[in-house]
């Protein structure tokens, strides 16, 4: 049973987005990203080490995981990283002054249905705001029920699944999971879909 520590846990989603980000590093320089849920922050940390401008964020009320993300940015010599409090699904005055973003990174951010709608709430206005964005997400398929099919389409958003051995992670010491069951791990890029008559 996890607790509240859970995003303290380096997930293997996180290790799998690191590894896009790895293979699409040539891409990075000068984009601007944002990690959401980051936790510890490998995604963020990665993006930042090859050259994109990153802010990190996970939940204002969850302060041990804001001090995850300023730690891990230390630790990996980068104290211009920014960490901000972002609650999904809460307009709040740090969600409303955020700067242009190119790319919103989520690893493992689908992991609680009940949150599904307020993560995709927040996406959906970072992607109104920044209508080239595009949101690369991680996540473990931990139920056959599991689907954002519906909320995508009621958000007009759109997804692009990408295969994990398009980009070398389907290996077995990246994609596994310790954690009890197993479970496949997906990659998709959201972004919003075209709207009629364009």
């Amino acid at each position: 049973v996890l607790d509240s520590q859970y995003g303290t846990y380096v997930w293997p989603c996180a290790v799998v987005l690191a590894q896009y980000l790895w293979a699409h590093r040539r891409s990075l320089p000068g984009k601007r990203v944002l990690e959401i849920g980051a936790g510890v922050s490998l995604p963020g940390v990665v993006a930042a080490r090859c050259g994109a401008q990153v802010i990190l964020s996970d939940s204002e009320e969850l302060p041990q995981c804001l001090q995850s993300c300023r730690s891990t940015c230390l630790v990996n010599r980068l104290p211009h990283v920014p960490v901000l409090g972002l609650t999904w699904g809460r307009v709040s005055p740090e969600l409303l002054s955020l700067a242009p973003i190119d790319i919103i990174l989520g690893s493992d951010v689908f992991f609680d249905p009940k949150d599904f709608e307020d993560i995709l709430t927040t996406i959906y206005f970072l992607l109104e705001k920044n209508p080239h964005a595009q949101f690369w997400t991680t996540y473990q398929v931990r139920s056959a029920d599991w689907s954002i099919e519906a909320l995508l389409h009621k958000w007009n958003l759109k997804s692009i699944h990408v295969p994990l051995h398009s980009f070398g992670a389907d290996k077995e010491h990246l994609a596994s999971s310790s954690m009890p069951g197993r479970h496949t791990i997906e990659m998709m890029i959201i972004s919003l879909a075209q709207s009629e008559g364009t």
